[in-house]
């Protein structure tokens, strides 16, 4: 091995860590931070050029992530989001019927909604209604949460692994939800069937809930007009409009507004996101480059990983280690040269999303909604979360590999 390859290799692997770790320790540095420094890095000991970097970052990923975020930002500033949360928590009139409504709603938000944008609203509202009524406030967040990641393997703009399989792969939208919605619908029933199982406690003590939600200022013209414009959204995906293309239209338009101050969305783009998508597709291209030999494709096609379960199992414990987008980008030189490339593709979708919810720790969107409760004073625990998180994730891991083999 080269000095240049010696040294691709120690960054790759140093970067990884940094970003399953979340930081690098005596150091302030964030996931985003790594990220970039890790494509900085590879850049500067010339395993990758200056111009290949540039072509190394999927913009298409980046926009249609932007876009979204915006979307998502509108809804939420606008007061969408908590009209029709309220609306639909207000109906459920007994413990169960609230884990159902808390259950679809987040579910189905996230399947065409970014899941994290969704667990931040959601969470809160949650919170509120349970304490309202005094609840036990946790089977309902542990159902938000893992709710979100289901609901997000449905389509592209589910979730950000998503949408870098959707650009890596050249899946349509239409055929990627084709594909993998009974997965999401599968997972949401398996959600609700696993917290009443594992909190029955909860809801076997009969009650009449009457629940006032808070709902906080609203916009009725920009709800209407973000409405109107998601439905179109929601059209030109499924008409095969080029996703990143129709989201970004979109994003734009709805900053056209005399209600919304723009700087009010610019603060809900997690604009370190977008950083460490970019510095993790320099630092994949950079290995690939310098590391990626005949003899390394030889070696993962050993490993059988065009076999499906194979590959859902990897994928799952890869998403464990090292978080489900970084898992994604490092599959991405090995999954074009396996015998089936398109169900490769919805496999490694399907288990990076559903893996999430093995542990809190396994998503953003697990991390969120346990933030939300702690500043709300109430506390997600590991533990609480794992004893639905494990028997969720083996069961539907199990649903979507089989379906994806029988169907794909």
């Amino acid at each position: 091995m080269t000095w240049t390859g010696a040294g691709a290799l120690f960054i790759l692997v140093a970067t990884y860590a940094g970003v399953a770790v979340g930081r690098i320790p005596g150091f302030r540095l964030d996931r985003a931070g790594i990220a970039l420094l890790g494509g900085a890095a590879m850049i500067a000991i010339g395993a990758i050029g200056m111009e290949d970097a540039y072509r190394a970052i999927n913009f298409d990923t980046i926009t249609l992530l932007l876009g979204m975020m915006i979307v998502v930002a509108h809804l939420k500033v606008s007061g969408a989001f908590r009209a029709l949360g309220g609306f639909a928590i207000e109906h459920a009139h007994a413990p169960f019927m609230l884990l159902v409504m808390a259950t679809l709603l987040t579910g189905v938000l996230s399947a065409f909604l970014v899941n994290d944008a969704i667990c931040l609203v959601m969470a809160p509202i949650v919170v509120h209604v349970t304490r309202v009524i005094r609840r036990n406030p946790v089977p309902y967040l542990i159902a938000t949460c893992t709710a979100s990641n289901c609901g997000s393997v449905a389509t592209i703009t589910g979730n950000p692994q998503n949408m870098v399989i959707g650009a890596l792969s050249g899946i349509s939208y239409p055929a990627f939800t084709a594909a993998l919605a009974p997965v999401a619908l599968f997972g949401l029933v398996a959600v609700i069937v696993i917290v009443r199982i594992v909190y029955r406690g909860e809801f076997s003590r009969p009650a009449e809930l009457s629940p006032e939600v808070y709902r906080g200022r609203m916009l009725p013209g920009q709800v209407l007009k973000a409405t109107i414009v998601c439905v179109v959204l929601a059209f030109a995906f499924f008409a095969g409009v080029p996703v990143a293309k129709a989201a970004l239209i979109a994003g734009a338009f709805l900053l056209v507004t005399r209600a919304i101050k723009p700087h009010r969305i610019y603060r809900e783009i997690d604009g370190p996101l977008l950083f460490m998508f970019a510095g993790l597709f320099v630092v994949v291209a950079g290995a690939e480059r310098t590391l990626l030999t005949p003899d390394m494709i030889a070696a993962a096609k050993n490993m059988g990983l065009d076999d499906v379960w194979r590959l859902s199992g990897f994928t799952a414990v890869l998403s464990n280690a090292m978080s489900n987008v970084p898992a994604v980008l490092a599959l991405r030189p090995f999954i074009p040269g396996l015998e089936n490339p398109h169900r490769a593709w919805l496999v490694v979708a399907m288990s990076s999303t559903l893996a999430g919810n093995f542990t809190l720790l396994g998503s953003v969107a697990n991390l969120i909604v346990a933030e939300q409760a702690r500043a709300a004073g109430k506390e997600l625990s590991f533990a609480a979360f794992f004893k639905v998180g494990l028997p969720l994730t083996l069961l539907t891991l199990v649903f979507g590999t089989a379906w994806l083999a029988l169907t794909s």
